[in-house]
C-alpha cells in the first residue's frame, strides 16, 4: 500500500464526565472526545532523518533529528519528541517529515490538550509512513510518551477518548480490563458548559504523581492486610475503616475517595441510560466535594464556581474537571439559562478574584480521524 504524501489529521481534546483520577487506580472513567481540535498537517520531505515541527502561535520550529532525538526547550515539544521516541521502538519505518500543529483546544484547562496532541501526532505518522500501529497501540505511545517524556504518570484515559470517541456518545472505560462501552448521551434539554478558571495548572510539577503515589502505597497496605488482590476494585468501606489508623488521614482520604468514586461512576451510567439528569447531577456534586476534601486537588476558584452553580436552579451539577489545581468546572445547565448563568458568574468571579472568566460549551465527538 502506498502512503498518502501530505496528510491533515483532526485530534479532539476530552472531557470527563465522571471518574476522575480513577483511571490510573484500575476503576471506571466516562469520558467523551469533544469538538475542539488539534490541526496537525504532516507530508513527507525526502530527507531521511529531519523533522520540521512547527506550532502556530510560536515564533520557532523544533528541529528533529531522528536519529538523535535529544530533548526540547518548549514545554510543547516534550510530548511531540515523546511521541517520535515511542514509535521509534516499534519501527524505523519513520522518516523525514514536516509538520504543522494549529490548536483550537484550550491549553490548561483540563480538557487534555497534550494527549490531543500525542494521539494526533501518533494516527499521523501512523497514517504517513503505512505503519499499521492499531488504535490501542497509538493510545498507549501516548501515554508512554507522557510517562517517559514529560514525567507524568496519567492513566490511559485521556489518549483512549482522544482516539476512540464517538459523536453523540460518551464511553464506560473499564481501566483494568480496557474493555469499554459506548453511551448514548441524551441531555437535552440539558447542555455541558465549560468555565474556565485561567489558573495556571502543571501536573509534572509533583503533586499528581504524589497522589498516584498515596493511592498506591494505601492499596498495597490493604492487599496485604485482607489478601486480596491489589485492586482498588476488590475494596470495601468497611476495609478502609478497619485500617484507618495504619494508613494515617491522608492515604486513608485518597483510598477513601476512590473507592467511592467507582461506585458513583457506575451509578452515573445508570442515570444516564435512564435520562435521570438531575441524579447524574448531583453525582458530579458529590464527586467535586471528593476531589476537594477527600482527594485535595482543587483550588478555591474551582470551588467557588461550584458553589455559585449550587444556587441556580438551571445548574442540575457541577465539578472541577481534569487533573486539578485549576482548569475548568463541568456544568450541565438547561440550554435556555446558559447565557445569563456564564454572565452571573462571570461578574461574581471577576469581583472575587480579579480573574477574567472565559467559558465554552462542548458535545461529545468523533475521534482523532483524517480530515484530509
Amino acid at each position: 500500500m502506498n502512503s498518502p504524501t501530505e496528510i491533515i489529521v483532526a485530534s479532539p481534546g476530552r472531557i470527563n464526565l465522571i471518574g476522575e483520577h480513577i483511571d490510573y487506580n484500575d476503576g471506571f472513567v466516562l469520558p467523551a472526545a469533544i469538538d475542539k481540535h488539534i490541526y496537525i498537517t504532516l507530508k513527507k520531505n525526502g530527507h531521511p532523518s529531519r523533522g520540521a515541527v512547527m506550532s502556530k502561535g510560536f515564533d520557532h520550529t523544533l528541529t528533529v533529528d531522528l536519529n538523535n532525538l535529544g530533548r526540547g526547550t518548549e514545554g510543547w515539544h516534550t510530548y511531540v519528541l515523546g511521541v517520535i521516541n515511542e514509535i521509534q521502538k516499534i519501527t524505523t519505518a519513520v522518516k523525514g517529515f514536516d509538520c504543522h500543529i494549529e490548536s483550537k483546544v484550550p491549553v490548561g484547562s483540563g480538557v487534555s490538550s497534550s494527549a490531543a496532541l500525542e494521539c494526533g501526532l501518533a494516527f499521523g505518522l501512523n497514517e504517513l509512513f503505512d505503519l499499521g500501529l492499531d488504535k490501542w497501540q497509538l493510545i498507549k505511545i501516548g501515554q508512554r510518551a507522557e510517562h517517559d517524556f514529560v514525567g507524568t504518570k496519567c492513566g490511559i484515559m485521556d489518549q483512549f477518548a482522544s482516539v476512540m470517541g464517538r459523536a453523540g456518545h460518551s464511553m464506560l472505560l473499564d481501566c483494568r480490563s480496557l474493555d469499554f462501552e459506548y453511551i448514548p448521551m441524551n441531555l437535552a434539554p440539558y447542555r455541558l458548559l465549560l468555565l474556565n478558571t485561567n489558573v495556571e495548572h502543571n501536573l509534572s510539577s509533583g503533586e499528581y504523581n504524589v497522589r498516584r503515589q498515596q493511592c498506591e502505597e494505601g492499596l498495597q497496605l490493604l492487599a496485604n492486610r485482607f489478601n486480596i488482590e491489589k485492586s482498588f476494585r476488590n475494596v470495601t468501606d468497611e476495609m478502609l475503616k478497619k485500617s484507618k489508623t495504619e494508613l494515617g488521614q491522608t492515604r486513608y482520604d485518597r483510598c477513601s475517595y476512590v473507592v467511592e468514586e467507582i461506585q458513583r461512576v457506575l451509578k452515573a451510567v445508570a442515570a444516564l441510560k435512564e435520562h435521570q439528569l438531575d441524579k447524574f447531577g448531583q453525582l458530579m456534586y458529590q464527586t467535586h466535594e471528593g476531589l476537594t476534601k477527600k482527594y485535595e486537588v482543587s483550588c478555591p476558584e474551582l470551588d467557588f464556581l461550584v458553589a455559585l452553580s449550587k444556587n441556580e436552579p438551571a445548574v442540575l451539577g457541577a465539578r472541577m474537571m481534569g487533573g486539578g489545581f485549576g482548569g475548568c468546572t463541568l456544568n450541565l445547565v438547561h440550554e435556555d439559562a446558559i447565557s445569563a448563568f456564564v454572565d452571573k458568574a462571570s461578574i461574581a468571579y471577576k469581583n472575587e478574584f480579579g480573574i477574567d472568566l472565559t467559558y465554552f460549551q462542548t458535545g461529545p465527538s468523533q475521534g482523532t480521524s483524517l480530515v484530509h
